[in-house]
């Protein structure tokens, strides 16, 4: 009796080990993946100011010299899905990694991503290579070729190692920490100024930058996708795809900017997505965003287009589009003070 008992008792430990050793592993991973899921602490970042305007290189933009990929040797890693354009992950000659855009946005964010860095907001880094050879890349129907096997204007946004790329913030969400603020409305402003049809959460993402200003890191708060730019925004949303266009000069300059100001808000002549955005905009707030820009000169701004590999007419012609609209957010009249509506 004693020894069944005993032989009972050793193999319900027996079990209890075996489980125990077989648990432990599941419960590494479900910790690991606890600790995956939340989701990094930084100090969020819409805005800075820059000390110099004047000195902003819009040619390099936000990445500077520093950052430029080596296009000494470009490789395929794979194909990035979603969104309008063919997209590549790529690494370059020095082994940093890459999101390379190929198609009719790449010059057109390249420019937009310069004007929106000049005015203060945070962005994306990016270049555009003219022509580049990708090694091991698929075919991509609709694309510019160059130099034999090579592709023609290839925008480049860079993917920082350490650098984490986190959910998409929204536009109307009261828990963004900069809803309601004078700097997210211009940020609206702005991208009317460029006429971003796309206009839409998704094409928003907060990104963790450690080691940021405030020594803790920074969320900092993008718009990740800017290609639907410098085209025509149109004003018809039943049949928007006819009467919108991107990275196309004569459009862009051709189409009006302010519609109307109506007591102490302003009204632009956008036909885009996302259009709520425009139907609370104060005149100081549009004003602000054009002081800002204003700051910049005609060789700056032209900068962003050449940096976009777009002709030397088509540069004078967007410059000077952009100087307009610039002049007409400067030139609004101040209005009587009242009451944001809640």
């Amino acid at each position: 009796m004693n020894q069944r008992f005993s032989f009972r008792k050793l193999a319900a430990l027996t079990i209890i080990t075996v489980l125990t050793t077989l648990s432990s592993p599941v419960l590494a991973v479900q910790k690991k993946d606890k600790q995956k899921a939340s989701p990094p602490r930084g100090t969020p970042v819409l805005w800075r100011a820059h000390r110099d305007s004047a000195a902003l290189d819009l040619f390099l933009g936000p990445g500077g010299e520093a950052m430029r990929p080596d296009l000494s040797s470009v490789t395929f890693v794979k194909q990035e899905t979603g969104g309008f354009s063919t997209k590549y992950r790529v690494r370059d000659g020095a082994g940093r990694v890459w999101v390379a855009k190929l198609g009719g946005e790449a010059q057109s964010e390249t420019a937009a991503v310069r004007l929106v860095w000049a005015a203060g907001y945070q962005t994306e880094i990016n270049y555009l290579a003219p022509c580049v050879h990708i090694k091991d890349a698929p075919q991509a129907k609709g694309v510019e070729r160059c130099d034999g096997n090579g592709f023609r204007n290839v925008r480049f946004e860079a993917r920082p190692e350490g650098w984490d790329r986190l959910d998409e913030w929204k536009w109307k969400d009261k828990k963004n920490p900069f809803y309601g603020t004078k700097e997210l409305q211009a940020l609206v402003v702005l991208n009317a100024l460029l006429n971003n049809w796309d206009l839409k959460s998704a094409n928003n993402k907060v990104v963790y930058v450690p080691g940021g200003r405030a020594g803790g890191g920074e969320l900092r708060y993008i718009i990740s996708d800017l290609g639907a730019t410098f085209g025509k925004t149109g004003n018809l949303p039943v049949v928007w795809r006819f009467t919108r266009s991107r990275s196309k000069p004569e459009d862009y300059a051709g189409q009006s900017f302010v519609d109307e100001v109506k007591g102490r808000n302003v009204f632009f002549n956008y036909g885009g997505k996302n259009q709520a955005l425009f139907d609370d905009i104060y005149v100081e707030e549009a004003r602000w965003v054009g002081q800002l820009l204003s700051r910049l000169s005609d060789r700056q701004l032209g900068d962003a287009f050449r940096a976009a590999n777009y002709t030397p007419a088509e540069v004078q012609m967007l410059t000077g589009a952009v100087r307009a609209r610039i002049d007409e957010l400067v030139n609004l009249a101040p209005p009587a003070t009242v009451g944001r509506k809640p």
